[in-house]
């Protein structure tokens, strides 16, 4: 019996880490090009419900998961629009990103739905399995990972994000390489948005990825922009969110139950923690945030 606890604890595990994985997939094409990238939050939800909507109109869980990727691309080149054309500081298109996302989506959701709350609750024909993005977010780290390490496009884009005068004395152009790191991140997180409400959840809810955009981001800094020590930061995130979860009403010897908005911050808490330096300093990509 405590084997089959354990293994379910695991699994519950990686179910939950798999959105931060591919948000934190995402933001590190973004920042190792060099383009800040606050927007995983926005790009998540937009997905999410994308997702769910599509889902429920076409009654195809797949066709939910594509229209996400798209939308997410879409709004990648919205914020390439902004940063890398219009040299609008990224800190602050992050911030409009994330509250079009907070404040926009409650709005077509009244005009389709009647409800801000979410969308229809979907069957569980309209949804996809909960191993699914367990496997996909394995396949983007590897893919990832792959890229970086053995591929052109993977080196170029690590040298945009810290000397991109080195790209431009032999012909390469680091701001086509941001546009297309952009685009790749705002489909990863919409992706993961999408997972999150057509796979792990029976559709969207409003504000449903409760900061995982942000606890994506730290993952990857505390990853120090890499992809296996971000995987790694992603699910020790994960397992904590687990545990919160399984720790809610459970009574501490000497203490008694704690109060559940307490074990709700155990995730954010463990975040800080770490950022606060105890696993080391992280050094950003030295053009990360440059509009040049």
């Amino acid at each position: 019996m405590a084997l089959i606890e354990i293994s379910e604890l695991f699994l519950s595990g990686l179910r939950f880490s798999a959105p931060l994985i591919l948000a934190a997939m995402a933001g590190l094409y973004s920042e190792r090009s060099g383009v800040v990238q606050l927007a995983l939050e926005g790009f998540m939800l937009f997905g999410a419900f994308v997702a769910g909507t599509a889902a429920y109109y076409t009654s195809d869980g797949p066709a939910g998961i594509m229209a996400a990727v798209l939308f997410g691309a879409l709004a990648g080149i919205f914020y390439g629009f902004l940063v890398i054309k219009l040299r609008a500081d990224q800190i602050v298109a992050g911030t409009v990103i994330n509250m079009l996302a907070w404040g926009g989506i409650p709005v077509v959701c009244k005009n389709l739905f009647d409800s801000t709350a979410g969308t229809p609750t979907l069957e569980l024909s309209q949804r996809l399995p909960s191993w699914f993005p367990i496997v996909i977010a394995f396949a983007v780290v590897l893919i990832t990972a792959w890229i970086f390490k053995q591929t052109a496009f993977g080196l170029r884009l690590s040298v945009a994000g810290e000397k991109p005068e080195a790209l431009e004395a032999v012909g390469v152009n680091p701001r086509n390489l941001r546009w297309a790191a952009v685009m790749i991140a705002g489909a990863l997180a919409g992706l993961a948005g999408g997972l999150l409400s057509v796979c792990l959840s029976a559709g969207y809810s409003r504000n449903m990825t409760a900061g995982r955009g942000f606890m994506a981001l730290a993952a990857l800094i505390l990853g120090k922009w890499k992809p296996w020590p971000a995987f790694l930061g992603c699910l020790l995130f994960g397992f904590c969110e687990v545990v919160q979860l399984k720790a809610q009403g459970v009574a501490i010897p000497f203490v008694g139950v704690l109060p559940g908005q307490l074990i709700q911050v155990v995730p954010y808490v463990v975040t800080l923690a770490l950022i606060a330096g105890l696993v080391g300093v992280s050094r950003a990509p030295a053009k990360l945030g440059h509009s040049s």
